[in-house]
């Protein structure tokens, strides 16, 4: 064997190993083990006696108003869905996302993304290029609405005189990191959004492009078709103001929500903080949080969310460490408790083993594409 061929059965090796779930596995081991370290002052009894004080009927509430947001969820995709003439109901979508959600939280490697669009494709034939195509114009909004509630948040903070954008980072230092996240994640998403609008409405002729370079190829030929139609579908949606304000709004009402199961939470545990401050920091913790776990270090966000959210509550407000990482840590698992328990429930009532789900879907088999079959 020569020593070309050893560098490259080593090089294999290598990248066999570095799958992304074990590096999502290593990355959630790390982040946990950076939390712990990040909060080894604070006592973990006190910790537990805050979660065990906090006021059932409040974190009723919570669980109440979070429960309430998914079939807004399951409304907001299925028009996403109509808005790429893709037919489903806002029931089926319910169940799609409630499945999707929980194979992300129990499986590595964001998993859940394959199971929606399997779920689709298999109660309502939406081809998977859309299906793939729909998840991305919903992580768009996602991003682009979380972002948003997070700039109205420091501009309340300024109003209120409380503190400016600049002062944020300066006295939420323990969550510079997340800050930083949060901000590329938000330019990104700008920047995509931006893209995806102006070549929706640019003659650039790629798809033809992309097709011509796939003819008398047969191995590429129907992954540039779908690659073309999950283009296509993408931006479609972007050439229908109407559906674009409908998913906007959409997006803001779940979200919100989202923010006032924390809010709530936080008033749950008795934090001593006045509604306005309450709901200005609730509503920036939760969006910094949120766009910092995008970035896959973590199973399911797991430390992430948690870190920014403590640090932002203890660097912005006179609440106290152990309150604030309570807080978080009821709030995450109220959340994925929520959803965990949905998405066993809808995966039960499809008869859906979500192991089946996210081998292999047959068109992913049969095209050697993540995009399925292109659309007749």
């Amino acid at each position: 064997m020569t020593d070309g061929d050893e560098q490259s059965n080593a090089n294999s090796r290598v990248a066999s190993a570095l799958t992304r779930r074990r590096l999502t596995i290593a990355g959630t081991i790390l982040v946990v083990a950076g939390l712990a370290v990040a909060v080894r002052e604070i006592e973990l009894r006190t910790v537990v006696a805050e979660i065990a004080s906090a006021d059932p009927v409040v974190l009723g509430a919570a669980v109440a108003v979070y429960v309430v947001s998914w079939p807004l969820r399951g409304r907001r995709y299925s028009d996403v869905l109509a808005a790429m003439e893709q037919r489903s109901d806002t029931a089926v979508a319910t169940i799609a996302v409630f499945v999707s959600q929980t194979a992300n939280l129990a499986i590595p490697a964001r998993a859940g993304d394959a199971v929606r669009a399997y779920v689709m494709n298999r109660q309502r034939e939406v081809p998977y290029a859309a299906g793939f195509a729909s998840l991305t114009v919903e992580r768009l909004f996602d991003l682009a609405t979380i972002a948003t509630l997070a700039v109205l948040a420091m501009a309340w903070l300024a109003v209120g005189g409380e503190t400016g954008p600049l002062e944020v980072v300066t006295e939420a230092s323990g969550a510079r990191t997340a800050l930083l996240a949060a901000a590329v994640v938000s330019t990104a998403t700008v920047g995509v959004g931006a893209v995806v609008v102006t070549s929706a409405r640019a003659d650039h002729g790629l798809g033809a492009w992309l097709r011509a370079q796939g003819q008398n190829r047969p191995w590429l030929e129907g992954v540039l078709e779908a690659a073309v139609q999950f283009v296509a579908d993408v931006q479609v949606v972007a050439c229908q103001p109407r559906a674009l304000a409908t998913i906007g709004a959409g997006s803001l009402l779940v979200w919100s929500l989202d923010v006032l199961t924390a809010v709530l939470v936080l008033g749950a545990l008795d934090s001593g903080l006045s509604i306005g401050a309450l709901l200005s920091v609730g509503t920036l913790a939760v969006s910094v949080g949120n766009l910092a776990k995008v970035l896959p270090l973590s199973q399911g966000g797991v430390g992430l969310y948690e870190a920014a959210f403590t640090a932002l509550v203890v660097g912005l407000t006179p609440v106290g460490a152990s309150v604030a990482l309570a807080a978080a840590i009821v709030d995450h698992a109220l959340k994925n408790g929520v959803t965990l328990l949905g998405g066993v429930g809808a995966g039960a009532w499809l008869g859906l083993s979500l192991s089946d789900a996210t081998t292999q879907p047959e068109a992913t088999r049969k095209t050697g594409s993540v995009l399925g079959e292109p659309k007749k």
